[in-house]
């Protein structure tokens, strides 16, 4: 009858009154276990829980083996927050009653708020096989997934309560994060903006979503997303790092900066923010502070090969060549088929004029890699090391360097003024002359192979330079200047032009051979004066030595290609031997020259008129009568056409 009445006060909702009927009732049966129950209950329904499980410990006393009074019992130690206690409770149950599978959920919830995760996954799962359906314990295990970092798993249980009802779908927050984790920035950027309209004071979407648009190139979104949470919470440090790298990829330098800058004195173990700062003064070309840090990483994380790259490259911009070989060493020690690194350490090399080694690594280089650069350079550094023979007067391998030169690249005008001086050297003056030619004919506007050759001829042809011959030739030395040119000696322009007035005098006296000589001493202060040349032709010329006068017109137009009184002298010379072939191309190159250098056109007729060629000639002395200026010449021309054309 109390136990009823108690019921019918509990249904009214008069819960002392319910109380005090159970308490008589238990007074008058002390070891009902239904009476405690009940009263457990109400307790429970009124907050008393210490009281509540009073009258639960009395049920177990009377019913030990009552699983659902463990449960009870479990479930008021969680509201408590006695999650221990609450876990040993439902366990015992689960003991006792294991049948019963929905008091997984029951552990798995407490495990999941005592941050057991793993524990509570496990327990999830075992309760979901059961009840598939169960939103809460779905939604707890795809949060348990996040929290231990496997965000594919969490992202499964999202998507699936995603798409069972986007409609009563809340949890957009974890969804997102758990996406953006995954790499899933498109999608994860959608769930996001929901989520963010949502709760716009969820700093943790902000940042994921920030990280998202990153992620997508979308800037200025993100940038945006940063400012969000920044203005949220000022000091969110664990942030700047990737804060800064999207400044770094928006050319904000200056910005980027200063928030590597902030990170690194927060997290100053931390060897991305100070390669990332590198990185970004590297390509502000402030190579002292990108050099800077990128010690700084390496002091952190020695065993990066790319930042021993970036500061072999900086070392390298600086001209220290010394430490960027020191770099380009421990990189290929690791990576010994780096070519890059293998590359510019040739360049280091061959900046420090160690040439050879910069030959066999440019070698190795091609020999795996086709590369212009490497090609020209390695050219280059034979031709240099040949000159570095050639100046240690080793002659003979000076013009191995030189051959080896000219043959990787037959205009490399250098290694044929190289070869030159070696043949010189070796006393193999018809090949040094072919030399001095072809450099000169590759590149006419260096002075110094005309100068220079100009005086090779010149001693040639002096007796002095005759006699010398037969002993050791002195070569100047080479040195280069700063841009690699080879360097000049001044001329002694005074004496030059005092000589040359000294052999015009001579000349006019008749008195050859001393002329000459002026001629000579001249040439030997301004070896490419071409008129000086051509005055010494002239000379022979006189004496009838046509092949000698030829060799010193050859010299000059050699000195001065575009020389039209060179070619058309040599043309005379070459007539003079009868050889009319060689004659007639040398009036051509003067009339393609200068095409108003009337004797040229004289000179080819009389050519082809000793040739018996009627035609050529007739053309040709009329050519002459067109462009002629000299009236003295105009009677004998015109017989000469009259008497061709009968």
């Amino acid at each position: 009858m109390l136990y009823q009445q108690a019921c019918s006060a509990e249904y009214q909702n008069n819960l002392p009154d319910a109380i005090e009927k159970l308490k008589k009732a238990l007074s008058l049966a002390p070891n009902d276990s239904m009476l405690y129950t009940k009263l457990a209950g109400i307790y429970s329904d009124l907050g008393e829980y210490d009281l509540a499980l009073q009258a639960y410990s009395k049920v177990l006393e009377l019913k030990p083996d009552d699983a659902f009074v463990y449960i009870s019992v479990g479930s008021i130690y969680e509201t408590q927050g006695k999650y221990k206690d609450a876990l040993a409770a439902y366990n015992k149950s689960m003991q006792i009653f294991p049948e019963y599978k929905y008091n997984y959920l029951n552990i798995a919830n407490v495990q999941y708020k005592m941050q057991d995760y793993k524990a509570a996954v496990q327990s999830y799962g075992k309760f979901l096989e059961i009840y598939p359906q169960h939103r809460e314990a779905r939604e707890n295990l795809a949060s348990a997934y996040l929290v231990l970092d496997m965000p594919e798993k969490a992202v499964k249980e999202y998507t699936t309560l995603y798409n069972k009802n986007s409609s009563t779908f809340k949890d957009y927050a974890n969804y997102g994060i758990a996406l953006v984790k995954t790499g899933d920035f498109s999608k994860g950027s959608e769930i996001l903006e929901k989520a963010v309209e949502l709760d716009p004071e969820n700093t943790s979407c902000h940042v994921s979503l920030a990280l998202a648009y990153q992620e997508l190139d979308n800037n200025d979104l993100a940038l945006e997303q940063y400012g969000i949470v920044f203005k949220q919470l000022p000091n969110l440090h664990s942030i700047r790092l990737d804060y800064a790298n999207l400044l770094a990829d928006m050319k904000k330098n200056t910005e980027a900066i200063e928030q590597y800058k902030i990170y690194a004195q927060n997290y100053p173990a931390d060897a991305r923010a100070y390669k990332n700062m590198a990185i970004v003064y590297k390509r502000m070309n402030d190579l002292d502070s990108a050099i800077a840090n990128f010690e700084k990483t390496l002091a952190l994380k020695s065993d990066d090969i790319n930042v021993k790259k970036d500061l072999a490259e900086c070392y390298h911009a600086k001209k220290d060549y010394i430490s960027a070989l020191k770099y380009y060493d421990e990189v290929l020690k690791v990576k010994p088929d780096d070519l890059e690194a293998k590359t510019n350490k040739a360049f280091a090399l061959h900046a420090l004029e160690q040439y050879d080694e910069a030959i066999a690594l440019y070698q190795q280089v091609l020999n795996v890699k086709s590369n212009p650069t490497v090609e020209s350079n390695l050219t280059k550094a034979i031709t240099a090391q040949g000159f570095v023979s050639l100046n240690a007067k080793n002659y003979s391998k000076a013009a191995e360097y030189f051959q080896k030169a000219v043959t990787r690249n037959s205009a490399d005008d250098y290694a044929y003024y190289g070869l030159a001086k070696s043949y010189r050297g070796l006393n193999l003056n018809d090949k040094a002359a072919e030399m001095y030619e072809k450099a000169i004919a590759l590149n006419p506007e260096k002075s110094l192979y005309s100068t220079e050759y100009g005086e090779f001829i010149s001693a040639l042809y002096s007796q002095q330079s005759v006699d010398a011959a037969a002993g050791d030739t002195e070569l100047p030395e080479i040195s280069l200047n700063s841009d690699g040119d080879i360097q000049q000696q001044p001329v002694d322009m005074a004496k030059n032009k005092d000589l040359i007035t000294l052999g015009d005098e001579n000349y006019r006296k008749k008195e050859f051979d001393l002329a000459v000589k002026n001629y000579q001493d001249a040439l030997a202060i301004k070896p490419d004066d071409e008129v000086t040349l051509l005055k010494i032709g002239n000379i022979y010329g006189l004496k009838n030595d046509n092949k000698t006068a030829a060799e010193f017109y050859k010299r000059a137009i050699v000195v001065k290609p575009d020389y039209a009184d060179g070619w058309f002298n040599l043309g005379l010379a070459y007539a003079n031997e009868k050889n009319y072939s060689e004659s007639k191309k040398s009036f051509n190159k003067v009339i393609e020259l200068k095409p108003d250098y009337a004797y040229a056109y004289y000179a080819l007729a009389i050519a082809y008129e000793t040739e018996d060629n009627k035609s050529e000639a007739l053309k040709y002395y009329k050519l002459f009568l067109q462009y002629n200026k000299d009236a003295n010449n105009v009677a004998q021309v015109q017989d000469k056409i009259r008497s061709l054309e009968k």
